[in-house]
């Protein structure tokens, strides 16, 4: 090439890299983030949410998404502007309150729950009605003569209906099939499924009780029926028989096994067909839905559309996406904790803890899979290689009781408080203590005071949906301040990936993971905190909520749209969810 070409190349090249600059500096400047102030100046969210959000439906968050700034105002113009007039219900076997009756009279209890903490919001911005068992010993006494109690109570936003269940309907149902069957099956921690002819006979009755109330409370033929959980895979089947025209959300919240585990469930074939009576089943992880998935394609007679993500069965259509569950940002309790160093304060002088003793904390429900028994090993690994640190460290394990008539619960409980005694007789002295055991129930006031009070927070799971004590600790240090130990095979760990991420089948691991986290400087403990606090906020549960709400308000407009057009190929009794292998069908004749 002649000298005057390579000067004319080199202008070219030059010139493409001045445009290139130009061109990404205009991108940058039409991406900015939509600021709250957008949204509550009273701007249209719903139609920016619909316009970020319009291929959420492909199975993946769009990139986009994160801009949008998710609250209850979103949910409530999301609702008027798409679904105007739809009544939201809300189906969960545990409800957001409970009455007990108490010496001096009745006592409202709140549970701890993850579920709960990322549906009540939910419900109280959509003005809904949440079904639930009663299972509050004063619940009968609060409720009127339809079964309602208005809540939360002092500030009514929402109708809680319950459900009255006999004691072997209990039993059977609950302790029976959803908890010695279905939750074993789920997660991997090596305790054997349990199932009895009786367990899901009685699991089936209870599903259509719940079905019978949800008719009974449906204003009218088209509801949205977000339905929660393994405890209810029969439900969604139910409902459809008798509300064809309603769109139906069942999430489910814990990990779904893989199609050689499920099968040796004997009604396997049954739970698939209740479930896909849905409009739309979510879980946590593509993972986890991606084997429901296979499931469905190894037991029934199906047509799967994966790049739609969509099963074809019995006539309709059922949409399968993951949907991460989250909390509520900002966490209301936090305007009535005080400072963290005041937190600080309560907690150490409430358990007496050493003054130069760094606090770890471990909040759940006392169950097998949430992996107590492993930090007790990994601080025993510690102490072990790191004897300096006999007496600096305090596990504070908050457990709340769970299923305690079921013998694998029993032998997990005398379990832990076996080993945290042959820990404290190991480790302790007159006024240390290395391990302390609160098997018993916390206010979430309560839980967010020890999560601010904390300088570790261990969430070892063995095998989880999402687990959302990992978000509830990093929404609670407003600080920026404090270290999480997060399991691998919690769902929560594909999101805040500035955990430290552990194993927690090793003990090794998890102690030197420890020792990194009672080791780490300020500074490092805020260049992790700040991005997932970041994450939480911008994946909160509004965004949850929004993201199945909008993909209800598509499917309901394309039903609608089908049934003027005439391309709808179904019986009127079936499912107004339009059939995407129908219209490609059509598109391509």
């Amino acid at each position: 090439m002649s000298e005057f070409g390579i000067e004319v190349l080199w202008v070219l090249i030059i010139a493409s890299l001045g445009l290139s600059a130009v061109a990404l500096v205009f991108s940058i400047s039409h991406r900015r983030r939509i600021p709250a102030a957008a949204f509550t100046a009273g701007d249209d969210v719903a139609s920016e949410a619909r316009t970020v959000l319009r291929e959420f439906e492909k199975n993946g968050h769009s990139a986009d998404a994160a801009l949008i700034t998710w609250s209850p105002d979103t949910l409530r113009k999301i609702l008027a502007d798409d679904l105007p007039e739809t009544q939201v219900i809300v189906v969960s076997n545990r409800e957001p309150y409970i009455h007990n009756t108490r010496d001096d009279g009745i006592e409202l209890l709140v549970p701890a729950s993850g579920l709960v903490s990322a549906l009540e919001p939910i419900t109280r911005a959509c003005a809904g009605t949440w079904i639930a068992y009663g299972g509050g010993t004063a619940d009968r006494l609060t409720v009127d003569e339809n079964d309602r109690v208005e809540v939360p109570p002092g500030n009514p936003s929402y109708t809680l209906r319950r459900v009255w269940l006999t004691e072997e309907e209990y039993h059977a149902y609950y302790l029976g099939f959803a908890n010695e069957g279905l939750w074993p099956l789920c997660h991997i921690a090596f305790t054997r499924p349990i199932f009895r002819a009786s367990d899901w006979e009685a699991y089936e009755a209870v599903n259509r009780k719940f079905a019978d109330t949800v008719v009974a409370e449906a204003r009218n033929e088209r509801p949205i029926v977000l339905v929660q959980d393994y405890h209810f895979a029969l439900l969604p089947r139910m409902i459809r028989e008798r509300l064809p025209e309603a769109i139906i959300i069942t999430f489910w919240h814990i990990p779904w096994p893989n199609s050689e585990v499920y099968s040796i469930c004997p009604w396997r074939e049954r739970i698939l067909e209740g479930l896909l009576g849905s409009s739309i089943i979510g879980f946590h992880t593509q993972f986890h839905a991606n084997n429901f998935t296979e499931s469905v394609d190894r037991f029934l007679e199906s047509r799967i559309e994966r790049a739609d993500a969509a099963i074809s069965y019995g006539g309709q259509t059922t949409l399968v996406h993951a949907y991460p569950i989250s909390i509520e940002w900002p966490a209301e309790m936090l305007a009535r904790l005080p400072a963290v160093e005041e937190c600080r304060a309560r907690i150490r002088e409430r358990f007496g803890l050493p003054a130069n003793a760094k606090l770890c904390v471990g909040v759940e429900r006392l169950d097998y899979t949430k992996g107590i028994i492993d930090r007790f090993h990994a601080l025993d690994e510690l102490f072990t290689r790191h004897p300096e640190w006999v007496g600096k460290v305090v596990f504070l394990q908050v457990a709340a009781p769970s299923r305690g008539t079921l013998p694998a619960y029993q032998q997990l409980h005398d379990e832990c408080l076996r080993y945290a005694e042959e820990l404290s007789q190991r480790y302790g002295g007159a006024n240390y203590n290395p391990v302390l055991m609160l098997a018993e129930h916390h206010s979430q006031e309560q839980v967010y005071e020890i999560y601010r009070a904390a300088d570790i927070c261990m969430v070892t799971s063995l095998h989880d949906g999402m687990n959302l004590v990992a978000k509830e600790f990093v929404a609670a240090r407003d600080d920026e301040q404090g270290v999480l130990l997060l399991s691998t095979f919690a769902g929560a760990s594909r999101e805040l990936l500035e955990a430290l991420i552990v194993n927690p089948y090793d003990a090794t691991m998890m102690s030197e993971a420890l020792l990194q986290a009672l080791t780490m400087t300020r500074d490092e403990q805020r260049e992790r905190m700040r991005p997932m606090r970041e994450m939480v906020r911008d994946n909160n549960v509004y965004r949850w909520a929004g993201s199945m709400l909008l993909d209800a308000a598509r499917l309901r407009k394309r039903g609608d749209l089908d049934r003027v057009t005439g391309n709808g190929e179904r019986p009127s009794s079936s499912n107004n969810v339009i059939s995407l292998f129908e219209r490609a069908r059509k598109a391509a004749s």
